[in-house]
């Protein structure tokens, strides 16, 4: 891509960010991101083939690498022997939660897209994606609890979705927050406190 065609696309990336964050995907309008961007409708066209499209480029690259190490802690986490399980727990989330926090810092204008402007695209459910996969991971891991012994309270799914929930809409907005960052690691750190406790005392742990 010749120089001028990549500061033309550097250009209505930056105009679209800026449109996204303070609108949202539904209520930007293309007209106004051309038009900060400097270029025609026309022209436009010829680097995307929607408004949907741009944003989806915006956000692609940190929904697959928030997702992706995200699957890769909870299946690396699942193939551990199950006494290995139960002895990691508590470090198999830190690590991802460590990892996350220091992702979203150093890319937080796109993910903050990815996590509340996102309504009206493919990725308004990426929360929600996320939350189906813990679920479902928090009730294998029950199922070890209680393959070893441990006398595990019976938790429905339901139950577990609504607290998963709450669990990730909390970090995200933890993560997302323009506050120092010393502050936010101490947010996220009482955080994890809270609801570790919470779901030990739930595992009857």
């Amino acid at each position: 891509m010749e120089e001028k065609n990549v500061a033309t696309l550097e250009s209505i990336q930056q105009a679209a960010m800026e449109e996204f964050l303070e609108k949202g995907f539904q209520g930007a309008s293309l007209r106004q991101i051309v038009k900060k961007a400097g270029l025609t409708t026309g022209a436009f066209y010829g680097y995307y083939s929607s408004k949907e499209a741009l944003f989806n480029a915006l956000v692609e690259p940190h929904a697959a690498a928030l997702m992706g190490r995200f699957m890769e802690s909870q299946t690396s986490f699942a193939e551990l022997p199950e006494e290995q399980q139960v002895i990691q727990m508590g470090d198999s989330s830190e690590a991802y939660v460590n990892w996350m926090l220091d992702y979203i810092c150093q890319h937080r204008d796109p993910v903050c897209l990815l996590l509340t402007r996102s309504d009206g695209t493919s990725y308004q459910h990426f929360i929600e994606h996320m939350v189906d996969v813990e679920v479902e991971y928090t009730l294998r891991y029950i199922e070890v609890l209680r393959h070893l012994g441990r006398d595990v309270p019976q938790l429905s799914e339901s139950l577990c979705h609504i607290i998963a929930s709450a669990m990730f809409n909390g970090l995200f907005e933890i993560a997302i927050q323009d506050m120092p960052k010393q502050q936010r690691l101490q947010y996220i750190d009482q955080f994890r406190m809270f609801y570790s406790g919470g779901w030990l005392t739930l595992m009857g742990q």
